[in-house]
């Protein structure tokens, strides 16, 4: 088969005299057919009326190449917005973003009202991928409306709205805000959280939000701007969020106080990258080698071959060190045996009946016992994540930060139900 050249149509292949049936010849002439129409919609001076012909009959894959090119006239964009066929509609959006800069300074008046008619209507369209393809071109720019940005950033689909609230430069403060209080999916909040200069008026309302993952994001953001108040805020909370403590220790603007209150509750290993930090003084490095050597003698202990769980559980009791730091460490460090017979002993129940509650994967009775045993709500977070390993949804964290989230009239009806009297 030939190649085009010289403004002349592609040659149709020759069709054999002998043997020919009804099928091979109408094989033939769709090849044809789309020979010529992709010769057609590939040469800019075919005139509008052709684009306009191949735009409303052109087979599906015509119109999305009609949609592709950039010579397509913008009356013809317009009429393609309201194509049927996804994968056209989805061309369309990837090539009206590029033709977006310098829009105004090449075009008449006519054809950026229509670039831009086109453009709203496929922030509007129907299907995900259309405008997920559209704000991924866009995301960079800074000439197209800011009611069209400002959609996609509120779009329902985090595949939509994610790209523009990283990396718009249309979106004010203001507009951020107010995405962040309507409560939008960590993802999209993430996003947030990772633009390059986020102002403290924007840092601050993240983490009123106290979304995990969008918190654990503002704090690896090196361009991000975090008041001093807010940053006491997050230490307060991350006690409970193992996934602060890493970016935690490894922020750079810690006051002294900030750094002793993470290094009482992060682990061995981070405490050490605590304690080896460059910018601390002389009193709060001394700090934390002395609680460094305190927990790796703590961790030496559950880790001891030579004593069963009982037998360390036992020892405490007897040291007077069966406590709360005890049980927190012991869930800490993973050692179910030990919180289950310390809870026991602590709050007085068959060691059968705390193995069965922690066994329940219910967050609700645990507390309660945790309640009984007089140990912090936080000792009972603990154990909710590093020994009963519950999901996300299934925890049951503290309220205002420290309190028990349950009233003693419901932790008395779980004890209850375990035959606990309360």
């Amino acid at each position: 088969m030939k190649k085009a050249v010289s403004g002349r149509m592609p040659d149709a292949p020759e069709p054999e005299r002998d043997g020919l049936n009804p099928r091979e010849a109408l094989d033939i002439l769709e090849i044809r057919a789309r020979e010529s129409e992709d010769y057609i919609i590939r040469n800019a001076d075919v005139g509008s009326a052709v684009f306009e012909y191949l735009a409303e009959y052109g087979a599906p894959a015509t119109r999305q190449a009609v949609a592709a090119n950039p010579a397509t006239p913008a009356r013809i964009n317009r009429l393609l917005a309201d194509d049927g066929v996804e994968d056209v509609r989805a061309e369309l959006a990837a090539k009206i973003a590029r033709l977006m800069p310098g829009l105004q300074d090449r075009e008449s008046e006519e054809t950026v009202a229509l670039t831009i008619a086109t453009l709203e209507l496929l922030a509007q369209d129907s299907a995900v991928r259309v405008r997920a393809i559209l704000a991924d071109e866009i995301k960079h720019l800074d000439c197209v409306p800011h009611e069209v940005v400002l959609r996609l950033a509120h779009d329902v689909d985090e595949l939509v709205a994610a790209p523009i609230l990283e990396y718009s430069p249309l979106l004010s403060d203001a507009d951020l805000m107010e995405i962040i209080a309507g409560g939008r999916v960590q993802q999209v909040l993430a996003a947030v959280a990772r633009r390059r200069s986020l102002s403290e008026n924007v840092s601050d309302v993240l983490v009123q939000s106290l979304d995990v993952s969008a918190v654990a994001a503002l704090l690896v953001n090196p361009d991000a701007k975090i008041r001093k108040e807010t940053l006491d805020r997050i230490v307060e909370e991350a006690e409970e969020i193992e996934s602060w403590h890493l970016p935690l220790v490894r922020y750079a603007d810690l006051s002294a106080r900030a750094i002793r209150r993470i290094g009482s509750f992060v682990g061995a290993s981070l405490l050490e990258q605590l304690a080896a930090r460059g910018d601390l003084s002389e009193a709060t490095r001394t700090h934390l080698n002395r609680r460094l050597r305190g927990r790796l003698e703590q961790d030496s202990d559950f880790h001891s071959e030579s004593d069963s769980a009982a037998q360390i559980v036992s020892s405490a009791k007897a040291g007077g060190t069966l406590d709360d730091a005890f049980v927190e460490h012991a869930a800490v460090a993973g050692h179910r045996e030990i919180v289950t017979l310390a809870l026991a002993a602590l709050a007085q129940v068959p060691e059968a009946t705390a193995r069965k509650i922690l066994g329940q994967r219910s967050a609700k009775p645990l507390v309660a016992l945790v309640w009984r045993a007089h140990l912090s709500m936080r000792t009972a977070f603990k154990i909710q994540t590093r020994v009963m390993k519950l999901a996300g949804r299934e925890l049951l964290p503290a309220r205002g930060g420290i309190n028990f989230p349950l009233s003693k009239e419901e932790m008395r009806w779980h004890l209850n139900y375990f035959d606990i009297p309360a």
